[in-house]
């Protein structure tokens, strides 16, 4: 996403404070049912990756499932071969393309597919002393390299050169072969052995009426600029398949709207509004979601990564989710959102595939 640290009173700048606890901060007004092992908290500081960040804690979740160590992944190994790739499709579509420090779930597992992971011990992308990402400039400046050639006739690979010169100054050079607990790996050989990684286990869904349910489509947002195909499924659809992987030992990552009044990170949780809550009661979940939609009230905001199911104490349902603003809230980076707020505010999500309820993956052809 773009607007990722970007909420309705300003930019959020966050401070990455990290521990080895691999479960949430318990809060009193919550109790938490299910709960799935992930990483540590981090910061995505002021950058606009929080799709590189939530998607690198939920395969850290999965290499635990499948029984592999805790890791800690480099994110920024991720988004500096995915800023390569958006520079490309920026000037060969003559720079009609989204280039932006935004993306979704998939532009991580598509880039872990083609050019491996890497722990963050191996590449922190911070140079020059920096002790947190801030990537305003930098995306300014390769923007600037891009708008120069893009759409001119002739152009060579200077600009190319120019571009990965800038990467390398800002974020660190990329590492061909590394040693990292006593073996030897390459990035690849990192995400297929250590990680057990295979992006087809991959796939993302997503809920609006003006698709045809149970089709794929490419979901109208900025920062799909891959223009990859999300499955449609009806909400009460979606929100089962969250509950059916969090219940079963998957977690979810989430894409949807925190920039209201009803998302309140510092109180660790995010609730409807009145006013929303009217809006369901009177048209309907589905429809509801399609008009918050249309009318952008329901945005491509921010990335993050749902990991275990909680109740309050009246027994409402709210989602444990993980957040990359660092331990900076009262549950130490993570909050608890309403189901009522997923419901309407959900995006789209990414899950393993396993983690579908077997009639719908069948509908699916799945």
């Amino acid at each position: 996403m773009y607007k990722i640290i970007r909420l309705n009173i300003g930019i959020v700048l966050v401070i990455s404070l990290l521990s080895a606890n691999v479960f949430a901060q318990k809060h009193p007004d919550f109790t938490i049912q299910n709960q799935v092992k992930t990483g540590i908290v981090k910061s995505q500081d002021n950058t606009g990756t929080c799709w590189a960040y939530t998607t690198a804690s939920f395969l850290e979740a999965e290499a635990i499932r499948k029984g592999k160590p805790v890791y800690d992944l480099s994110e920024m190994y991720v988004v500096r071969n995915v800023y390569t790739e958006k520079a490309e499709l920026y000037v060969r579509l003559y720079g009609k393309a989204n280039f932006s420090q935004g993306g979704q779930a998939h532009d991580f597992t598509n880039a872990v597919a083609r050019y491996g992971l890497v722990p963050e011990s191996v590449y922190p992308g911070l140079t020059n002393g920096k002790k947190s990402h801030n990537h305003e400039q930098l995306e300014r400046f390769l923007k600037y390299i891009l708008d120069d050639v893009a759409g001119k006739p002739s152009v060579g690979n200077d600009w190319r050169y120019m571009f990965a010169g800038l990467l390398d100054a800002h974020l660190g050079k990329m590492p061909q072969q590394f040693d990292y607990e006593g073996k030897n790996y390459t990035p690849q050989t990192f995400a297929e052995q250590a990680m057990a990684f295979n992006a087809d286990e991959y796939v993302e869904l997503t809920s609006y009426e003006h698709h045809p349910f149970y089709a794929q489509f490419d979901l109208e947002v900025p920062d799909n600029w891959s223009r990859d195909a999300y499955y449609n499924v009806p909400v009460n659809e979606l929100i089962e398949v969250v509950d059916n992987a969090l219940k079963n030992g998957f977690s979810v990552a989430w894409d949807g709207d925190v920039s209201e009044a009803g998302f309140r990170h510092q109180d660790s949780r995010a609730d409807l509004t009145s006013e929303q809550t009217e809006l369901v009661k009177s048209v309907g979940i589905q429809t509801a979601r399609r008009q918050t939609f249309d009318d952008l009230s329901t945005a491509d905001d921010h990335l993050m990564h749902l990991t275990g199911i909680a109740t309050d104490k009246s027994g409402n349902i709210f989602y444990l989710t993980k957040n990359s603003w660092g331990k900076s809230n009262k549950s130490e980076g993570y909050l608890y959102m309403s189901s009522d707020f997923v419901n309407l505010k959900t995006i789209a999500i990414m899950v393993h595939k396993d983690a579908i309820p077997k009639t719908l993956a069948k509908k699916l052809g799945l």
